[in-house]
């Protein structure tokens, strides 16, 4: 029998969508199901990006420039610059979604053996790309003690060797929801242009910060020009996560012209799906500021609702849609898979995801779940309700 290649066997499960057989059952048993486990908004897209898919003439659907539409791409950086990000369109190359943008980030500046550091917990998605590509992930772990704020910038330093290409993190973050401050994208630019590394920053929650602060870009940082690649999409900031559109976004001219020898070895990003991204650019302020005051009202719902149950310890997210809670449990998979097929409270049951696959570090993150609010308020209270009734009789 031909045998499957050792990456393969090693590429990681997504601990968001394994869980998805055992959901079908419990639905087949007739239970409801709320789906804390998966960012998939339930904002409604912006009407201006459907109108352009239902009133586009194309007649025939052709391929687009490898690197994206220039259109769409000028309309990117004008984007950047109203956010006090200053690109061109040429520092652009438009992707099937953020992970391809992660996938050629990683080919553009990464060989077999090459290492990244990554603070952890992480998109779990990170392993995978990083498996696919041949990387090895250094991780540097934050704690939910500290709300998963930046690690000390020493404990990067330890981890730097010859095969350190990157270090990258996730700016709000995924799945912890933590926001770095300035003074903390200092720090990492500081030990970047020391090491002569890329700092790869994921920043599709860039929308969605909280409490009066903002978010500061790594492209905002002076010095960094050769050194910041920004991973970007549409999925979350316009609730288009169907579309997969994606972009890389960086003025390092030699990555560019890299990662676009990537984009043209995969041809060209879907074409009805630019023009519909394109299309939500025009998307008024009013929809982002009435999404941030939704999802504020989601998160305070769902935090002072977690820290009312004995045992649960929770971080509290300033960005982003995700918190992490760490639960009286040994072994949150288990708990999770038992919710699904042994568990209900009045014919409902909830659907959550193990945080142990946002760390690649083994034996971490083992008692605890990453949740997503983005169900309204009052399914976010009875879903927290049920988590509190399912803890009382759980045995690990």
């Amino acid at each position: 029998m031909p045998s499957i290649s050792n990456k393969g066997i090693h590429m990681p499960e997504s601990p968001i969508r394994k869980l998805v057989p055992y959901a079908e059952e419990a639905q087949k048993k007739g239970k409801n199901i709320y789906y804390l486990n998966i960012g998939q908004p339930d904002i409604k897209t912006p009407q201006v990006a459907l109108d352009a898919i239902k009133n586009n003439t194309l007649e025939t659907i052709a391929y687009s420039r490898s690197e994206g539409a220039e259109s769409y791409r000028i309309k990117i950086a004008d984007y950047y610059k109203r956010n006090s990000i200053e690109v061109s369109h040429n520092d652009i190359i438009v992707t099937t979604g953020g992970s391809e943008a992660l996938l050629f980030a990683f080919g553009s500046i990464m060989d077999e053996g090459d290492e990244i550091i990554i603070p952890e917990p992480f998109y779990a998605n990170y392993n995978g790309f990083s498996t696919a590509s041949g990387v090895n992930v250094v991780p540097v772990i934050s704690k939910i003690e500290d709300n998963f704020a930046l690690p000390p910038i020493e404990e990067f330093e330890k981890l730097i060797t010859p095969k350190t290409k990157a270090i990258l993190i996730c700016n709000p973050g995924n799945p912890t929801g933590y926001l770095y401050s300035k003074e903390e994208i200092k720090q990492l630019a500081a030990i970047v242009k020391k090491h002569d590394l890329f700092l790869i920053a994921d920043e599709v929650y860039r929308e969605f910060v909280y409490d009066g602060v903002e978010h500061y870009s790594i492209l905002q940082e002076p010095g960094l020009e050769e050194h910041a690649i920004i991973i970007d999409s549409v999925s979350k900031r316009y609730s288009m996560c169907g579309a997969r559109i994606g972009y890389l976004v960086s003025k390092n001219k030699d990555f560019i012209k890299t990662a676009l020898k990537f984009a043209q070895a995969r041809l060209s990003p879907p074409t009805l799906a630019q023009i519909a991204s394109e299309a939500a650019l025009d998307t008024p302020q009013s929809y982002f500021d009435d999404v941030k005051e939704e999802y504020v009202k989601r998160r305070n719902t769902l935090i002072s609702a977690l820290e009312k149950i004995e045992g649960v310890k929770v971080a509290k997210p300033n960005g982003a849609f995700y918190c992490i809670a760490e639960l009286p449990v040994k072994n949150s998979d288990h708990f999770a898979k038992w919710l699904l097929e042994s568990f209900d409270y009045n014919n409902d049951t909830v659907m959550v995801a193990p945080a142990a696959g946002f760390y690649s570090t083994p034996g971490v993150g083992l008692n605890q779940i990453r949740i997503a609010y983005v169900l309204n308020s009052e399914s976010l209270k009875i879903a927290v309700k049920i988590l509190e009734e399912a803890l009382k009789v759980y045995k690990d």
